[in-house]
């Protein structure tokens, strides 16, 4: 595609406001440059109208308040001269000063037909008392309305397009504010994730290496420290399996629930099975890294406490929660839930974190571990 090219002109020259008034001001000029009455009071009148004009248009920027004052008292000579005036004049001023009095955001709407009906009633009964026509009195009262009504259209639209740009700037503050909001969630969970990874990992590590310590330096007990070391290692392997999942989460790296087990699966001996029910749909990270570190844990245990023998690990989603089901036979008696790096404790921990709860315990022959997690 080519180069888009500019236009040549802008969309506007200049506001629509400042537009008006400087046609205001040329007309109200003119007016007073071009006016031809021999009563002087009228002279007066119109002198009186272009100095109000002209102060609203210098103290529109500086003193709402004080610009519309002096617009609504300018409206009034012109429409005072109506039934006086040898010319038209008078309603060139009142068609400048009423119009745009009544485009003001500024004033209520009951200001400004107030002011307007003042206005009205200055040009009927004048007219009537000296005797003009009914058509030219009605004529003018009828200008005066329109322009009033024309106006307050305006200022309707300009009402609505004020009310648009604060709306539109609470929204881009309120999406800013999300955006910052989301940005906290974010960091508080990634300081989650990083607390809830290594805590166990590192203290349960760093407290068997004090153990291999006592060993060697009190007992000297070679083998019982080698044991120590070597249970360490799986820890530490068992903690960085557990970063590594963590960081690929932070990333949306991480697969769905159902293939990040189907992988845990494959890594471990043929003996276990793997079942998924239920509708599959994505889950929060968050749930996904403590199931999976729950279905690792219990493989390992099975593994150490009973090995060789079958492990069923099944999956079910419902509409309203996630369940995971680990089961195997019973071996050692003596199943220790603080042997693995990450331990019953731990996971009942994550699974809180996460919005779920996990049991554990002997059933009918077999130990089984079964996680909950509303989704």
């Amino acid at each position: 595609m080519g180069k888009r090219e500019r236009p040549l002109l802008p969309d506007t020259i200049a506001p629509s406001w400042l537009v008006v008034q400087l046609l205001g001001t040329a007309a109200v000029v003119v007016v007073l440059l071009t006016v031809r009455e021999s009563q002087g009071w009228i002279w007066v009148a119109y002198g009186v109208c272009g100095v109000c004009w002209l102060g609203f248009v210098v103290a529109a920027p500086l003193s709402p308040r004080l610009a519309t004052l002096l617009l609504a008292v300018a409206t009034v000579p012109p429409s005072l001269t109506l039934g006086w005036a040898e010319d038209s004049s008078a309603i060139v001023l009142a068609v400048v000063t009423v119009s745009r009095f009544a485009t003001l955001t500024g004033p209520s709407v009951a200001a400004i037909v107030g002011v307007v009906g003042l206005d009205v009633a200055l040009a009927a009964f004048p007219g009537l008392l000296v005797g003009s026509s009914l058509v030219v009195v009605f004529g003018n009262v009828g200008v005066l309305l329109v322009l009033m009504l024309l106006g307050l259209n305006r200022r309707q639209y300009e009402v609505q397009a004020d009310q648009a740009a604060a709306l539109l700037e609470q929204t881009k503050l309120a999406q800013s504010e999300h955006a910052r909001a989301a940005a906290l969630d974010e960091r508080t969970r990634i300081a989650r994730e990083i607390h809830d990874v290594l805590a166990h990992s590192l203290g349960a590590l760093g407290v068997h290496l004090e153990v291999a310590e006592a060993l060697l330096a009190e007992k000297s007990d070679v083998d019982g420290a080698l044991g120590r070391v070597r249970l360490s290692r799986r820890l530490a392997a068992d903690g960085l399996a557990e970063a590594r999942d963590a960081v690929a989460a932070l990333r949306s790296d991480v697969p769905s629930l159902a293939e990040a087990l189907r992988l845990l699966v494959e890594a471990h001996h043929d003996g276990v099975t793997f079942e998924v029910s239920g509708e599959q749909r994505p889950l929060p990270s968050a749930v996904v890294v403590s199931l999976v570190a729950v279905a690792r844990e219990a493989l390992t245990n099975a593994a150490r406490h009973a090995p060789g023998r079958p492990v069923s690990l099944r999956l079910r989603f419902t509409p309203a929660e996630v369940r995971l089901r680990v089961r195997n036979e019973l071996g050692d008696p003596a199943r220790s839930e603080d042997t693995g790096g990450f331990g019953l404790t731990g996971m009942r921990e994550r699974l809180a974190l996460a919005g779920g709860t996990l049991t554990a315990g002997p059933d009918d022959g077999h130990w089984t571990v079964e996680a909950v997690v509303g989704a």
